[in-house]
Protein backbone atom coordinates (compact mmCIF):
# COMPACT_ATOMS: atom_id res chain seq x y z
CA UNK A 1 0.00 0.00 0.00
CA UNK A 2 1.36 3.61 -0.73
CA UNK A 3 -0.19 7.15 0.42
CA UNK A 4 -1.23 7.72 -3.16
CA UNK A 5 -3.38 4.42 -2.80
CA UNK A 6 -5.18 6.29 0.45
CA UNK A 7 -5.36 9.37 -1.48
CA UNK A 8 -7.39 8.20 -4.12
CA UNK A 9 -9.52 5.93 -1.74
CA UNK A 10 -10.10 9.10 0.19
CA UNK A 11 -11.11 11.15 -2.95
CA UNK A 12 -13.66 8.84 -4.31
CA UNK A 13 -14.86 8.27 -0.52
CA UNK A 14 -15.55 11.81 -0.10
CA UNK A 15 -16.79 12.28 -3.71
CA UNK A 16 -18.77 9.51 -3.82
CA UNK A 17 -18.40 9.14 -7.23
CA UNK A 18 -15.65 7.48 -9.04
CA UNK A 19 -15.35 10.06 -12.19
CA UNK A 20 -15.61 13.29 -9.93
CA UNK A 21 -12.61 11.68 -7.73
CA UNK A 22 -10.99 11.48 -10.85
CA UNK A 23 -11.34 14.15 -11.88
CA UNK A 24 -10.27 15.58 -8.67
CA UNK A 25 -7.22 14.05 -8.70
CA UNK A 26 -6.02 14.79 -12.11
CA UNK A 27 -6.30 11.54 -13.55
CA UNK A 28 -8.14 8.92 -16.15
CA UNK A 29 -11.40 6.69 -13.97
CA UNK A 30 -10.55 3.12 -15.43
CA UNK A 31 -7.07 3.45 -14.02
CA UNK A 32 -8.54 4.97 -10.62
CA UNK A 33 -11.16 2.25 -10.77
CA UNK A 34 -8.24 -0.28 -11.15
CA UNK A 35 -6.38 1.57 -8.17
CA UNK A 36 -9.39 0.92 -5.74
CA UNK A 37 -9.90 -2.34 -6.89
CA UNK A 38 -6.31 -3.50 -6.11
CA UNK A 39 -6.31 -1.88 -3.07
CA UNK A 40 -9.68 -4.12 -1.75
CA UNK A 41 -7.58 -6.81 -3.00
CA UNK A 42 -4.72 -6.27 -0.90
CA UNK A 43 -7.00 -5.56 2.53
CA UNK A 44 -9.44 -8.26 1.39
CA UNK A 45 -12.51 -6.50 2.35
CA UNK A 46 -14.92 -4.31 0.45
CA UNK A 47 -14.78 -0.65 0.17
CA UNK A 48 -17.32 0.22 -1.42
CA UNK A 49 -20.80 -0.66 -3.01
CA UNK A 50 -21.29 0.26 -6.59
CA UNK A 51 -24.17 1.68 -7.18
CA UNK A 52 -26.25 3.42 -10.67
CA UNK A 53 -25.13 6.53 -9.77
CA UNK A 54 -21.84 6.14 -7.79
CA UNK A 55 -20.41 4.25 -5.04
CA UNK A 56 -20.83 4.42 -1.04
CA UNK A 57 -18.86 3.45 1.73
CA UNK A 58 -19.43 0.21 3.48
CA UNK A 59 -18.42 0.13 7.38
CA UNK A 60 -15.32 -1.48 6.60
CA UNK A 61 -14.39 1.42 4.21
CA UNK A 62 -15.66 4.32 6.77
CA UNK A 63 -13.45 2.29 9.36
CA UNK A 64 -10.62 3.04 6.75
CA UNK A 65 -11.49 6.72 5.69
CA UNK A 66 -10.87 7.94 9.34
CA UNK A 67 -8.03 6.07 9.94
CA UNK A 68 -6.43 7.01 6.36
CA UNK A 69 -7.45 11.03 6.55
CA UNK A 70 -5.37 10.70 10.28
CA UNK A 71 -2.15 9.50 8.32
CA UNK A 72 -2.50 11.91 5.16
CA UNK A 73 -2.80 14.61 7.69
CA UNK A 74 -0.06 13.06 10.05
CA UNK A 75 2.10 12.79 6.34
CA UNK A 76 1.14 16.47 5.38
CA UNK A 77 2.52 18.00 9.25
CA UNK A 78 5.73 15.88 8.83
CA UNK A 79 6.31 17.26 5.20
CA UNK A 80 6.10 21.14 6.55
CA UNK A 81 7.76 20.43 9.88
CA UNK A 82 10.40 19.17 7.62
CA UNK A 83 10.65 21.97 5.45
CA UNK A 84 9.75 24.44 7.93
CA UNK A 85 13.21 23.05 9.81
CA UNK A 86 14.70 22.94 6.50
CA UNK A 87 14.07 26.86 5.91
CA UNK A 88 14.88 27.39 10.03
CA UNK A 89 12.13 28.29 11.21
CA UNK A 90 11.76 24.90 13.01
CA UNK A 91 14.21 22.72 14.58
CA UNK A 92 16.60 23.17 17.68
CA UNK A 93 19.83 24.84 18.20
CA UNK A 94 22.56 25.00 21.22
CA UNK A 95 24.13 28.44 21.61
CA UNK A 96 26.86 28.26 24.39
CA UNK A 97 28.65 31.31 26.26
CA UNK A 98 31.17 32.39 28.70
CA UNK A 99 30.39 33.85 31.98
CA UNK A 100 31.65 36.98 31.41
CA UNK A 101 30.14 36.86 27.89
CA UNK A 102 26.61 36.31 29.06
CA UNK A 103 26.72 39.34 31.23
CA UNK A 104 27.19 42.00 28.22
CA UNK A 105 23.32 42.83 27.07
CA UNK A 106 23.86 42.67 23.50
CA UNK A 107 24.30 38.37 24.14
CA UNK A 108 20.78 38.39 25.80
CA UNK A 109 19.35 40.64 23.27
CA UNK A 110 20.58 38.88 19.98
CA UNK A 111 19.10 35.64 21.74
CA UNK A 112 15.55 37.07 22.08
CA UNK A 113 15.70 38.69 18.61
CA UNK A 114 16.27 35.38 17.35
CA UNK A 115 13.16 33.85 19.68
CA UNK A 116 11.19 36.11 18.98
CA UNK A 117 11.51 35.77 14.89
CA UNK A 118 12.02 32.10 15.22
CA UNK A 119 9.67 31.05 17.79
CA UNK A 120 9.09 26.84 16.93
CA UNK A 121 12.71 26.74 17.07
CA UNK A 122 13.78 24.99 20.35
CA UNK A 123 16.91 26.56 22.16
CA UNK A 124 19.42 25.12 24.76
CA UNK A 125 21.72 27.66 26.55
CA UNK A 126 24.98 26.24 27.63
CA UNK A 127 27.27 27.85 29.95
CA UNK A 128 31.11 27.10 29.80
CA UNK A 129 34.67 28.18 29.60
CA UNK A 130 36.14 28.72 26.10
CA UNK A 131 37.70 25.06 25.90
CA UNK A 132 34.68 23.45 27.14
CA UNK A 133 32.19 25.25 24.63
CA UNK A 134 34.66 24.57 21.59
CA UNK A 135 35.10 20.83 22.80
CA UNK A 136 31.34 21.16 22.54
CA UNK A 137 31.08 22.41 19.13
CA UNK A 138 33.16 19.85 17.59
CA UNK A 139 31.38 17.37 19.00
CA UNK A 140 27.89 19.08 17.10
CA UNK A 141 26.51 19.25 21.22
CA UNK A 142 25.92 23.61 20.23
CA UNK A 143 25.78 25.15 17.44
CA UNK A 144 27.33 28.61 18.03
CA UNK A 145 29.26 30.13 21.15
CA UNK A 146 30.10 33.52 22.20
CA UNK A 147 33.28 33.52 23.78
CA UNK A 148 36.11 36.16 24.81
CA UNK A 149 39.09 34.16 24.77
CA UNK A 150 40.89 32.47 21.39
CA UNK A 151 39.97 29.60 20.43
CA UNK A 152 43.18 27.79 19.22
CA UNK A 153 43.71 25.50 16.10
CA UNK A 154 40.55 24.44 15.75
CA UNK A 155 39.86 24.12 11.29
CA UNK A 156 36.32 23.37 11.56
CA UNK A 157 35.58 26.20 13.14
CA UNK A 158 34.90 29.76 12.14
CA UNK A 159 35.58 32.72 14.48
CA UNK A 160 33.25 36.28 13.81
CA UNK A 161 34.42 39.16 15.72
CA UNK A 162 31.06 40.87 17.37
CA UNK A 163 32.95 43.40 19.53
CA UNK A 164 35.17 44.83 21.84
CA UNK A 165 35.04 46.26 24.73
CA UNK A 166 36.88 48.15 27.93
CA UNK A 167 38.19 46.77 31.07
CA UNK A 168 37.62 48.38 34.06
CA UNK A 169 39.52 47.58 37.59
CA UNK A 170 37.16 45.62 40.39
CA UNK A 171 37.64 46.94 44.17
CA UNK A 172 36.66 45.80 47.60
CA UNK A 173 34.61 49.30 48.49
CA UNK A 174 35.86 51.20 50.58
CA UNK A 175 39.73 50.72 48.84
CA UNK A 176 41.54 54.38 48.26
CA UNK A 177 41.83 53.91 44.42
CA UNK A 178 38.54 53.64 43.92
CA UNK A 179 37.55 56.96 45.63
CA UNK A 180 38.52 58.41 42.12
CA UNK A 181 36.24 56.13 40.04
CA UNK A 182 34.41 59.19 38.93
CA UNK A 183 37.42 61.28 38.22
CA UNK A 184 40.33 60.21 35.54
CA UNK A 185 41.08 56.85 34.12
CA UNK A 186 43.61 54.53 36.50
CA UNK A 187 46.63 54.55 35.29
CA UNK A 188 47.49 50.05 35.18
CA UNK A 189 51.09 51.12 36.97
CA UNK A 190 49.37 52.18 40.31
CA UNK A 191 47.55 48.34 40.98
CA UNK A 192 51.08 47.17 41.33
CA UNK A 193 51.11 47.15 45.27
CA UNK A 194 47.97 45.19 44.94
CA UNK A 195 46.59 41.51 45.38
CA UNK A 196 45.10 39.98 41.72
CA UNK A 197 42.22 37.91 41.69
CA UNK A 198 42.20 36.17 38.22
CA UNK A 199 39.53 33.77 36.40
CA UNK A 200 41.64 30.55 36.11
CA UNK A 201 43.69 30.19 32.71
CA UNK A 202 42.65 27.18 31.60
CA UNK A 203 39.44 28.77 31.30
CA UNK A 204 39.91 32.04 29.91
CA UNK A 205 43.67 31.96 28.44
CA UNK A 206 42.85 34.88 26.33
CA UNK A 207 41.99 37.40 29.51
CA UNK A 208 43.64 35.71 31.31
CA UNK A 209 47.68 36.15 29.31
CA UNK A 210 46.10 39.94 28.36
CA UNK A 211 45.82 41.00 31.91
CA UNK A 212 49.52 39.48 32.88
CA UNK A 213 50.99 40.95 29.53
CA UNK A 214 49.46 44.49 30.40
CA UNK A 215 50.60 44.94 33.77
CA UNK A 216 54.38 43.69 32.26
CA UNK A 217 53.85 46.37 29.96
CA UNK A 218 53.72 49.04 32.82
CA UNK A 219 56.73 47.46 34.69
CA UNK A 220 55.67 44.78 36.54
CA UNK A 221 54.24 41.40 37.02
CA UNK A 222 51.38 40.79 39.09
CA UNK A 223 50.59 39.07 42.31
CA UNK A 224 48.27 36.81 42.26
CA UNK A 225 46.32 35.38 45.30
CA UNK A 226 43.45 34.04 44.16
CA UNK A 227 41.91 31.94 40.60
CA UNK A 228 38.51 31.70 40.43
CA UNK A 229 36.04 29.03 38.46
CA UNK A 230 34.23 32.02 37.03
CA UNK A 231 34.86 35.52 36.15
CA UNK A 232 31.54 36.18 37.97
CA UNK A 233 33.35 34.51 41.42
CA UNK A 234 36.01 36.85 41.40
CA UNK A 235 33.68 39.79 42.17
CA UNK A 236 32.29 38.05 45.06
CA UNK A 237 36.06 37.68 45.98
CA UNK A 238 36.81 41.39 45.63
CA UNK A 239 34.39 42.09 47.65
CA UNK A 240 35.27 40.12 50.49
CA UNK A 241 38.59 41.90 50.72
CA UNK A 242 40.62 39.35 49.02
CA UNK A 243 42.13 41.51 46.39
CA UNK A 244 41.41 43.21 42.85
CA UNK A 245 40.37 42.37 39.54
CA UNK A 246 40.15 43.27 35.89
CA UNK A 247 36.80 42.46 33.88
CA UNK A 248 34.90 43.56 30.74
CA UNK A 249 33.76 46.89 31.53
CA UNK A 250 30.14 45.27 30.84
CA UNK A 251 30.40 43.61 34.28
CA UNK A 252 29.89 46.69 35.74
CA UNK A 253 26.36 46.13 35.19
CA UNK A 254 25.78 43.44 38.06
CA UNK A 255 26.75 46.08 40.93
CA UNK A 256 28.09 43.18 42.98
CA UNK A 257 27.52 44.51 46.78
CA UNK A 258 31.05 45.84 48.06
CA UNK A 259 32.67 45.89 44.59
CA UNK A 260 33.18 49.46 43.34
CA UNK A 261 34.74 49.97 39.85
CA UNK A 262 36.86 52.31 37.88
CA UNK A 263 37.95 52.85 34.53
CA UNK A 264 41.68 52.00 33.51
CA UNK A 265 43.97 54.55 31.35
CA UNK A 266 43.53 53.97 27.45
CA UNK A 267 47.46 53.19 27.10
CA UNK A 268 46.97 50.33 28.93
CA UNK A 269 45.31 48.68 25.65
CA UNK A 270 43.52 45.77 27.66
CA UNK A 271 40.29 44.92 25.66
CA UNK A 272 38.29 42.14 26.35
CA UNK A 273 36.64 40.66 22.86
CA UNK A 274 33.45 39.10 22.13
CA UNK A 275 33.17 36.68 19.51
CA UNK A 276 30.83 34.39 17.87
CA UNK A 277 32.48 30.43 17.00
CA UNK A 278 30.60 28.31 15.07
CA UNK A 279 31.35 25.44 12.66
CA UNK A 280 32.03 26.18 9.04
CA UNK A 281 30.26 24.64 6.63
CA UNK A 282 27.05 24.91 9.14
CA UNK A 283 24.24 22.44 7.30
CA UNK A 284 21.30 23.17 10.00
CA UNK A 285 19.19 26.09 8.66
CA UNK A 286 18.58 27.59 12.18
CA UNK A 287 22.00 27.97 13.37
CA UNK A 288 23.28 29.71 10.11
CA UNK A 289 20.38 32.60 10.65
CA UNK A 290 21.28 32.49 14.05
CA UNK A 291 24.85 33.79 12.97
CA UNK A 292 23.20 35.41 10.31
CA UNK A 293 21.57 37.73 12.99
CA UNK A 294 24.58 38.06 14.85
CA UNK A 295 26.46 39.39 11.48
CA UNK A 296 23.48 41.43 10.87
CA UNK A 297 22.58 43.09 14.40
CA UNK A 298 26.19 43.90 15.61
CA UNK A 299 25.86 47.42 14.50
CA UNK A 300 22.10 48.11 15.37
CA UNK A 301 22.37 46.79 18.44
CA UNK A 302 25.42 48.18 19.11
CA UNK A 303 24.46 51.22 18.97
CA UNK A 304 21.44 50.60 21.07
CA UNK A 305 23.55 49.13 23.98
CA UNK A 306 25.59 52.94 24.39
CA UNK A 307 22.87 54.22 26.68
CA UNK A 308 22.38 50.91 28.71
CA UNK A 309 26.02 50.01 29.46
CA UNK A 310 27.41 52.37 32.12
CA UNK A 311 30.39 54.69 31.73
Amino acid sequence: MELRHLRYFVAVAEEGHVTRAAERLGIQQPPLSQQIRALETELDVLLFRRKPRGVELTQAGEALLAEARTILAQVEHATAAARRTARGEAGRIGIGFTSSASFHPLVPRTIRRFREAHPLVSLNLEEGGTAELVEALIAEKIDAAFVRSPIGAAPDLAVHSVLEEEMVAAFPAGHALSAGSAASPLPLAMLEPETFILYRRPLGPGLYDAIIAACQRAGYSPRIGQEAPRMLSTLSLVAAGLGVTLVPDSMRRLRVHGVAYRRLDSSTGLIAPLNLAYRRGETAAAARRFVELVRQARGSLKQALRSILPR
